[in-house]
């Protein structure tokens, strides 16, 4: 091989070309690459808080899908209690409204057992005033022996 001009001028070309690249396109190529890694993990990084902002809204929702339960599960408890509560008076009511009839239904029945005892009196002394004049053959007046009447009626 031969060591010419031409191939000192290419040599000089390629130094003059290499120093040119390094000066003044090779800082602008490394800051548009530094940019791009400075934006990709910036990206990187905003995923990051994405992927914790993400999991700590999950968290949040099961929070509060469970109080919701707890709150559910205690309205329906509260709800039983009432319910429970409304029946005992229901029950209650219902007991008192039976004693009371019942209470009224007696004294009814007393009030008419004491109508029919007088009612009975009553008959058994005419039927004894009946008797009575038959036998002595000859009627007695009730108003004027009423006094015997009712002693005769107390008797019986």
């Amino acid at each position: 091989m031969d060591i010419n001009a031409t191939l000192v001028g290419e040599m000089i070309a390629f130094a003059f070309l290499i120093w040119f690249c390094v000066h003044f396109i090779w800082p602008h190529i490394t800051k548009a690459i530094e940019e791009r890694q400075l934006k990709i993990a910036d990206g990187l990084n905003a995923a990051e808080r994405a992927h914790a902002e993400l999991k700590s809204a999950d968290n949040k929702v099961a929070a509060e899908i469970k109080q919701a339960r707890q709150q559910a599960a205690e309205i329906i408890d509260r709800a039983q209690q009432q319910a429970n509560q409304i029946l005992d008076k229901a029950r209650a009511d219902a007991v008192s409204e039976i004693n009371r009839l019942k209470a009224a239904a007696q004294d009814d029945i007393a009030s008419m057992a004491q109508r029919a005892r007088e009612e009975l009196r009553e008959r058994v002394g005419a039927l004894a005033v009946q008797g009575a004049s038959k036998i002595v053959q000859r009627e007695i007046d009730p108003s004027a022996h009423k006094a015997l009447l009712d002693q005769l009626a107390t008797e019986i």
